[in-house]
């Protein structure tokens, strides 16, 4: 074989292992590029909201609670807030099939500073609670009804509060 030859086959190898290195540590570039970027975290994936049955004679009025779960290193602003730019844990439930809300109470907020704010923040974290009091119209029908509500929240960790967001809520109510 010519010495030409050799030099070709030579240069041709040593440009695709070249090439080849070159293309798998773009690859490993991109792996590392991605595991950089952190996920992303929406509000309503870190709560689940539970409500409870609750049994009220037509006329009458009953308590029940919806049980807020926090995903563990995060938590939810206070209602109220502690500041006006925040966004408050806010339960909405409109009337509907003759059952009204008469009130909701939120829970007793805990009090932590945090880095990304100015003042200590009321907060909820880890499992709590909040109180309905709900009232149904003499002329409510009978039966098993799903009064559907709105629960807004805005999760944070300890560095960042997340985009507000909202989770559908369904409270089963047997009117009696």
């Amino acid at each position: 074989m010519s010495r030409f030859k050799v030099a070709v086959i030579v240069l041709l190898l040593v440009t695709i292992t070249a090439c080849s290195r070159s293309a798998v540590d773009n690859q490993n570039q991109a792996a590392s590029n991605t595991a950089d970027v952190p996920r992303r975290i929406a509000s309503v994936d870190v709560v689940k909201a539970t409500p409870q049955q609750i049994d009220i004679p037509a006329g009458g009025s009953a308590d029940t609670t919806l049980n807020l779960k926090i995903q563990n290193g995060y938590h939810v602003n206070a209602n109220p807030p502690s500041y006006p730019y925040l966004k408050a844990t806010e339960l909405d439930i409109p009337p509907s099939s003759g059952i009204s809300v008469g009130f909701i109470s939120y829970p007793t907020p805990i009090t932590k500073k945090f880095s990304f704010a100015e003042g200590p923040l009321a907060v909820y974290e880890g499992e709590t609670r909040l109180k309905v009091r709900l009232k149904a119209d003499k002329s409510a029908a009978p039966g098993t009804h799903n009064l559907a509500g709105k629960l807004r929240v805005q999760a944070c960790d300890d560095q960042v509060c997340y985009p507000p967001g909202t989770i559908d809520v369904a409270i089963p109510v047997t009117i009696k």
